[in-house]
């Protein structure tokens, strides 16, 4: 047994926050700023004292490839805006199946679960990895029952993102192999910094529900024509103006949609 004098100075051992299984310091927490939050579009377009009043509420977390944030039927813990990460959501069949519904990125938010005891009805992963903020779905509810302009951007947004799913089950019946293909990667685009894009044949091939000889083959017919290279995992596009045409309506009208979101939300 160790003695210790009556007059010593004990240093405070640091506080420990329990995030899961893990333990992190208190002081290690990024702190939110307002110029960090104007990476998400939703966020950005809150007014300022609505915005920085969710600020002791909002997390920012990396969001490594392939984290899964919720799964089907699970429970919505969290709501997330993205920053430079891009999610897809993905609807699992029995058999373990998987076929993308939407894509969410800068633009938008997931997870926003307005009631008790929701479920996910779709699940949520990481499909390119960056950044997000994060912040526990009771927060938000409580900052949505306040009323005022978050409640009505998150609807503007939940119209577009329902736009989007609802021409994805049309695509996905009435369009080509090539549209599917071509939409697929502008929806990427419209979420990446660049013209771009990290991506295997296999995983397109899984986010479509698709064979990979027919992601081969659609991507090789693309390539051949000028509008994309496609080298060992790299698919960079050489002519937009041109794949936009070629999805045509498989991608127009959830982007039109979404287009008008961002006149809406100027008005917010």
């Amino acid at each position: 047994m160790i003695n210790v004098p009556s007059n010593a100075t004990v240093a405070p051992v640091p506080r420990r926050l329990s995030v899961g299984a893990d333990h992190v310091k208190a002081s290690s927490r990024p702190v939110v700023t307002y110029s960090g939050t104007q990476q998400n579009e939703l966020l950005a377009a809150l007014p300022r004292d609505v915005l920085e009043s969710l600020f002791e509420h909002l997390e920012l977390v990396t969001l490594p490839f392939g984290k899964e944030l919720f799964e089907f039927g699970g429970a919505m813990d969290y709501v997330y805006f993205p920053t430079t990460a891009i999610v897809s959501l993905l609807y699992v069949m029995e058999d373990g199946a998987t076929t993308e519904i939407a894509v969410v990125g800068h633009e938008g938010v997931i997870g926003v679960s307005l009631f008790d005891g929701e479920r996910a009805m779709c699940s949520a992963v990481t499909q390119a990895a960056g950044y997000g903020y994060r912040m526990k779905t009771q927060h938000l509810r409580a900052a949505f029952s306040q009323g005022g302009a978050l409640p009505a951007l998150l609807m503007r947004y939940n119209t577009a993102l329902f736009a989007q799913m609802a021409q994805n089950a049309v695509g996905g019946r009435h369009s080509s192999i090539e549209q599917k293909l071509c939409r697929w990667l502008l929806d990427r685009l419209d979420r990446s910094p660049g013209n771009a894009l990290k991506v295997t044949q296999e995983m397109i091939s899984i986010m479509l529900g698709v064979r990979r000889e027919s992601i081969t083959a659609a991507a090789g017919k693309l390539q051949d024509e000028g509008l994309i290279t496609y080298r060992r995992g790299n698919i960079t596009v050489l002519d937009r103006s041109a794949l936009e045409a070629y999805a045509g309506e498989c991608y127009k009208v959830a982007k039109t949609e979404y287009d008008r979101l961002l006149v809406d939300v100027g008005r917010c």
